[in-house]
């Protein structure tokens, strides 16, 4: 999708998870499996690990951002399988975009692979939008 997209065309984010910007990730695993999470992915030994608790998700990241971040994957469901005709990252970042939505961060709309673009609220709250599959087209 390029510049000519439809601001009023729907939108679907895909999976969404919170990513906690974590200082001991493993304390961090130890109390959110105390929560019932079960890990489903991630290398804790590169600090990262991904946790549910059916279709709730936490990723918890040591040393790779700041802050916390609202993350949505489209091309997974909640259980990470890809979903028949998803909307790709580019044609969410092209909806956005025509919808008045500055990027911090921009995916490569030329691409068709797996790729990324990050956007913030008003309230400088940060939402990444990332892709980790090809485009359904």
């Amino acid at each position: 999708m390029s510049e000519e997209a439809n601001p009023n065309d729907s939108m679907q984010l895909g999976n969404f998870s919170v990513s906690l910007a974590v200082k001991d990730i493993h304390a961090s695993k130890a109390f959110y499996e105390k929560l019932d999470f079960k890990e489903v992915g991630g290398v804790i030994e590169q600090n990262w690990v991904v946790l549910q608790n059916g279709t709730v998700t936490v990723g918890l990241f040591q040393g790779m951002f700041e802050d916390n971040l609202m993350t949505f994957n489209p091309g997974w469901d909640h259980k990470r399988e890809t979903p028949d005709g998803f909307q790709d990252v580019r044609e969410l970042q092209a909806l956005l975009k025509a919808r008045g939505i500055t990027m911090v961060m921009e995916a490569d709309e030329s691409g068709t692979g797996p790729a990324s673009f990050v956007i913030t609220d008003p309230d400088g709250n940060t939402l990444l939008f990332d892709q980790h599959v090809e485009s359904p087209k």
